[in-house]
């Protein structure tokens, strides 16, 4: 590989990787607030790993090497330039990115660089993944699964952090958002950065105005929340993950708390939630005494994140209480309750190259296989992901089997955790595995992995 007649074999490259697995994986979930940790060397000339480079190479004074091909000049892998280094980077199996992201901090880069994920792209390696984060039992967990060919594969437990290390006062009323397979998680006073592929955990700045039970979505690599109960909180921020700066862009027409985000086509949806009265400057909770607290807004405020406006706000057909929300494949999907029944709805945000037009229509499709004459309460919450041309609907917290309880009903089999997946395409919905044990009450979202 290359012009000066370095040559690498690759399978010896991948194993040689994999052994090292074993070498670092105590080290392997840490927090820190930089992305590379302090004992890790700025090129992978460490001694810890010198073996790992020159074992990538053929010795050409071993008559036993694997390869007979010979160097023409002593070379190691550090040697290598970027462009050529990055070939061989995204060619390494998933299971081993963490292990080379603890190489040198020079390596830590490149996996983290927009080129990394892009080539890894080309050659096929990348995957979308539904992670679900839940804080229990004082730690920090992540669980992820993901289609393949059209099948859904079991979860696995992807990370386990002890709690008491990281600055988050409450995962539940946190937003997940996904830019490639970063997952940023923003609560009410920190942001969090979850790297899925290095396994790091690393405080960034927090939002400007407190907030909770917001929405959240990503346009354009770049995060916007909206909502969130509090008066300050009807100012849409803008993150950019490059500067990791936060920056008001705008104010929504309404105060919303409990909304959902969703982003199609440049706009960000804020969805749903309880309608919070323009007058008061007090918090939700002391708000919720009044009416005005308890109105549900069954629309849609659309934010274009281009031109800086608010277009025209959508209602929700037959009103309800959106339940949850999210975008794929250039639609809005939104699930709502009526009480006793579920509806499901689809919303045509595709306003650029839609030569059929019909943005901004709405169709009822096939709700979730739920029981049917069930009243869902504050105690059941969804989380709604979308994933290419399926979208996951995943019970987070409360138990079904508890409400047919409470009314007298025994049913089984409808505990927390229950996921539903719908074909977007073939419009049928069928059951995937459901979230282990250990993920309680978690927040959701669709990674590039």
């Amino acid at each position: 590989m290359g012009d000066k007649g370095v040559k690498i074999h690759p399978v010896l490259f991948q194993i040689r990787l994999l052994y090292a697995d074993g070498f670092v994986k105590a080290n392997l979930f840490h927090f820190s607030p930089e992305l590379n940790p302090p004992f890790m060397s700025e090129t992978c000339n460490s001694r810890h790993f010198s073996w790992l480079m020159k074992s990538c190479f053929p010795n050409p004074n071993d008559s036993k090497s694997l390869s007979p091909i010979p160097l023409h000049h002593h070379a190691s892998l550090c040697s290598l330039p970027d462009d050529l280094l990055l070939e061989c980077l995204s060619r390494v199996p998933s299971s081993s990115l963490p292990s080379v992201s603890l190489v040198c901090r020079r390596w830590s880069r490149l996996l983290s660089s927009r080129a990394f994920p892009t080539l890894r792209r080309l050659n096929g390696l990348l995957h979308h993944s539904v992670f679900a984060l839940s804080a229990f039992n004082n730690g920090l967990f992540a669980a992820a699964f993901w289609f393949q060919n059209q099948v859904v594969h079991e979860w696995k437990i992807a990370l386990h952090f002890p709690l008491r290390a990281l600055p988050l006062e409450n995962l539940s009323s946190a937003r997940l958002c996904a830019i490639g397979p970063t997952i940023y998680v923003i609560g009410r006073n920190e942001t969090l950065r979850y790297d899925t592929w290095s396994g790091t955990v690393g405080a960034k700045s927090p939002i400007v105005f407190p907030r909770k039970k917001f929405a959240a979505a990503v346009v354009n690599r770049k995060i916007y929340v909206a909502g969130g109960g509090s008066r300050e909180a009807t100012a849409v921020e803008e993150y950019d993950p490059d500067s990791d700066t936060w920056r008001v862009v705008s104010h929504s027409p309404r105060r919303r708390y409990g909304c959902v985000g969703a982003a199609v086509d440049g706009v960000f949806y804020v969805i749903g939630g309880l309608k919070i009265g323009s007058d008061s400057a007090n918090e939700v909770p002391r708000a919720a005494a009044g009416s005005e607290a308890h109105v549900y807004a069954s629309s849609m405020d659309l934010y274009d994140v281009e031109t800086r406006g608010w277009l025209r706000s959508r209602t929700l057909p037959g009103g309800g209480c959106v339940v949850a929300a999210c975008a794929t494949g250039g639609y809005v999907y939104v699930l709502a309750s009526h009480a006793v029944e579920l509806s499901f709805w689809r919303f045509n945000g595709l306003r650029k190259n839609n030569s059929g037009g019909g943005f901004g229509e709405w169709c009822r499709i096939k709700s979730p296989p739920l029981p049917t004459q069930l009243r869902i309460d504050s105690t059941v919450r969804f989380s709604c992901v979308g994933v290419e041309d399926k979208v996951v609907l995943v019970q987070v917290s409360g138990g079904i089997d508890d409400l047919f309880r409470r009314s007298g009903r025994t049913v089984r089999g409808m505990r927390e955790g229950l996921v539903l997946v719908y074909d977007c395409s073939g419009g049928e919905w069928s059951r995937g595995a459901d979230l282990p044990e250990v993920i309680r009450r978690a927040v959701c979202v669709s990674v590039e992995h």
